[in-house]
């Protein structure tokens, strides 16, 4: 009888040693667990990373701070030119560029063509064609003055000088960007006989019509940025410098297209007969007898 009684206690003793045990064991698992998960935590504040000044052989310097990349103006500092980057003036007023000498220079810089005398007439017959341009505006609107003011344009406020001096080597890089960007559409003298044009694409205006000849040069900017009528904007494609570049080779092209006889050489003016096939300012083409052709 009391073997009987010492083998259950026995018995019982080890189911209990086996519970402890089983128990133990858990815990020690569930505690290795929670250490391995402390342990793969990093917090933001604890990520590697190079303190200030601190070296590094990952550069050739032995510096980690790196030096700023060129150009780099911090937020708020940057000294921003109105008219450099918009086209217009500060206070939105319309420039007046200046005067333009006989010789067609003004102030030293490559002028505008001054003397807009149909920009509101223009834009008036427009805007009854019910053509909306890309940004909801009514196509070819001229807001603000009366016909025959000077300077009108379809940009109010638009600049009339150019923000920096045009070099030879600016317009080789205007017409470099204007036969990229333009020519498909305005041609390559500006009349609007680009390649897509004759493919039934909508003609754009004659770069040489007396409306856009007298266009300040903050109205090209204008439309360049943001786009006009038909025409997307190019903000994206076209930087800042290079906008101005192309208006400079635009007022070149009008300039060839348009200059006063008194200003070309005696020597040539009989060679400026234009020849058969010459687009004309109207958009039409020079017959082989000098007439004017649809």
């Amino acid at each position: 009888m009391s073997n009987t009684k010492n083998s259950e206690q026995r018995a019982e003793s080890s189911e209990q040693f086996k519970r402890r045990l089983r128990s133990g064991f858990y815990c020690l698992l569930l505690t290795a667990y929670c250490l391995l998960a402390l342990g793969c935590r990093q917090d933001m504040q604890d990520q590697p990373r190079y303190e200030a000044y601190e070296s590094s052989k990952s550069f050739g310097d032995g510096l980690s701070s790196r030096p700023y990349v060129e150009g780099t103006v911090a937020r708020g500092y940057r000294d921003v030119n109105t008219a450099y980057y918009t086209g217009k003036t500060a206070n939105g007023q319309a420039s007046q560029g200046g005067n333009a000498t006989a010789s067609g220079v003004m102030n030293g810089a490559l002028p505008a063509t001054i003397g807009n005398t149909q920009g509101a007439a223009a834009g008036a017959q427009q805007q009854q064609s019910g053509d909306v341009n890309v940004r909801g505006n009514v196509g070819g609107k001229v807001p603000g003055g009366a016909a025959g003011a000077t300077g009108q344009s379809g940009t109010p406020g638009g600049v009339n000088e150019f923000p920096f001096a045009i070099t030879a080597d600016d317009l080789n890089r205007g017409e470099e960007r204007f036969g990229i960007y333009c020519a498909m559409c305005h041609g390559g003298t500006g009349f609007g006989d680009g390649m897509i044009v004759r493919r039934g694409f909508r003609r754009p205006p004659s770069l040489h019509d007396d409306r856009l000849r007298g266009e300040t040069l903050g109205h090209f900017f204008d439309v360049i940025t943001n786009g006009w009528g038909a025409m997307p904007d190019y903000a994206q494609q076209i930087p800042v410098e290079d906008r101005w570049k192309i208006i400079a080779y635009i007022r070149a092209l009008q300039l060839s297209q348009n200059a006063p006889v008194a200003e070309v050489p005696e020597n040539i003016r009989n060679q400026r007969k234009p020849a058969p096939g010459t687009p004309t300012t109207e958009g039409g083409h020079q017959g082989t007898g000098g007439e004017r052709t649809p």
